[in-house]
């Protein structure tokens, strides 16, 4: 039969009834799909159960496809089992089943039995590529299913809640919605365009138009809005509309929640540790002062925006990023293709800190912000383990097993993007997480090695 099986064990600290229910929650999928090679729902004929039918897409340019998968063998809190109906493999089956392990534990095991096509020039052209390709895979869905269930055990108890949330199309949003709703909770989508389903409200929030009647019932916002400020030279026109897609946005929602008979609990609104501007070789914690320049003052016209809600009542938390990592966008998706060439280096000096955390940490922050009463005002979402840019290269390059030493003159910079390039690339941004790790935040990943190998899917 030539066929081939892949089998991957994990040890869980939760109990295998909740550990299967996570796999049947809306947003599995695609909390379980890798940021290095999206997977795309097409279609479904329902909801995941016994019969059910999906096609899915996966992968990018050559390495694209689509799938047609139905789902059967169903033992409620054991086991269920994928099959490829349609796809690129002459066969491919893929079984899923927790067990309990004792001491309220769980063992989850995916057995996956494939057959490549074209038979022995298949396993000969492209057998080893294929393994490596579903070890990385399925390592890394085991890591963020562990961690995501493992994380949130601490909070105990959260009744359901229902989230609006604005940016959720953005790098952040797109891994936020799926990890919200497989912890339980509704998410509500605002979207630019007229509202296609119950879990979306369309609104233009640069012309301040937003029906407050549709937040009614609304628990929690999360606002992750914003024009990108990396996405080339600060001109006027972009500088207004870096600018306006953050006020117009916040004031926006901030004057809804003022209409509603009951305002949200909590707001999380991002914001940028750029408010701090460069701090040189100095650790900085929350209560640092503010920083000249126009993005310190666009964050701080965006936080004093977001903290207007504070008077209808509602939690305002002002979540200072630094830099989210992640394959699917902002700056490490940038630096990739020059570093998998072997063409990355230090940028500037290389001297200047960089204040950073995982996708999956900026995910668990944003959570632990919602769900815990005590946290409000400025938070900084940054890993403890802040590195000079040239320790990020020079690791980058490292786990691409790529040299990385080609430097970057700050001149070149300079003449490509102007103030832009002095306030974000080359500005020494070190900051403490102290609010955030006081609260009770651990972070999954805080050292850089660790954080890349993750997110990059490398973690042998």
């Amino acid at each position: 039969m030539n066929d081939e099986v892949f089998r991957l064990s994990t040890h869980i600290r939760r109990p295998a009834g909740e550990v299967f229910s996570w796999h049947l929650r809306p947003g599995a999928l695609e909390r379980l799909s890798p940021p290095w090679e999206p997977i795309t729902v097409v279609s479904r004929s329902g909801p995941l159960g016994e019969g059910m039918r999906a096609v899915i897409r996966t992968g990018s340019g050559i390495a694209r496809s689509e799938w047609e998968v139905r789902h059967d063998q169903f033992v409620a809190g054991t086991r269920f089992r994928d099959v490829m109906i349609r796809g690129p493999f002459a066969r491919w089956e893929h079984v899923h089943a927790v067990e309990p392990e004792g001491d309220g534990a769980s063992r989850l095991t995916d057995t996956v039995t494939y057959r490549l096509p074209l038979g022995v020039a298949g396993r000969i052209a492209a057998g080893g590529w294929v393994r490596r390709r579903i070890e990385r895979v399925f390592a890394w869905r085991h890591a963020v299913t562990q961690g995501d269930l493992e994380s949130v055990a601490g909070y105990g108890v959260v009744p359901p809640m229902t989230i609006a949330m604005a940016g959720a199309s953005g790098l952040l949003g797109s891994a936020l919605v799926p990890f919200l709703r497989t912890q339980g909770h509704r998410v509500v989508v605002l979207v630019r365009r007229a509202a296609r389903s119950p879990d979306e409200i369309g609104w233009d929030p640069v012309a301040g138009r937003i029906e407050a009647k549709q937040l009614e019932g609304i628990d929690a916002v999360v606002n992750l809005a914003g024009e990108n400020i990396g996405a080339g030279r600060w001109t006027s026109e972009r500088r207004q509309a870096i600018a306006a897609s953050r006020l117009a946005t916040t004031r926006t929602l901030v004057a809804a929640i003022g209409q509603l008979a009951r305002a949200p609990r909590v707001l999380v609104n991002a914001s940028a540790v750029g408010v701090y501007g460069d701090t040189g070789d100095s650790a900085v914690a929350e209560d640092a002062p503010a920083a000249d320049g126009f993005l310190a003052k666009v964050v701080r016209d965006w936080e004093q925006a977001a903290q207007a809600a504070e008077k209808w009542g509602t939690r305002v938390v002002l979540a200072r990023f630094g830099v989210v990592l992640s394959p699917a966008g902002g700056a490490l998706a940038k630096l990739l293709p020059f570093f998998s060439a072997g063409l990355g280096g230090p940028v500037g000096s290389g001297r200047q800190w960089m204040s950073w955390l995982s996708v999956d940490d900026a995910v668990g922050a944003v959570y632990h912000a919602l769900v815990t009463p005590s946290l409000a005002g400025p938070v900084n979402l940054a890993a403890p383990g802040a590195v000079a840019n040239r320790e990020f290269a020079a690791t980058l390059g490292r786990i691409l097993r790529r040299p990385a030493i080609l430097p970057v003159p700050a001149g070149v910079l300079r003449l490509g993007f102007g103030e832009m390039a002095d306030a974000t690339v080359l500005a020494s941004t070190r900051v403490r997480a102290d609010r955030l790790t006081d609260s009770g935040y651990r972070f999954r990943y805080a050292e850089l090695d660790g954080a890349l190998r993750h997110v990059l899917g490398r973690m042998a």
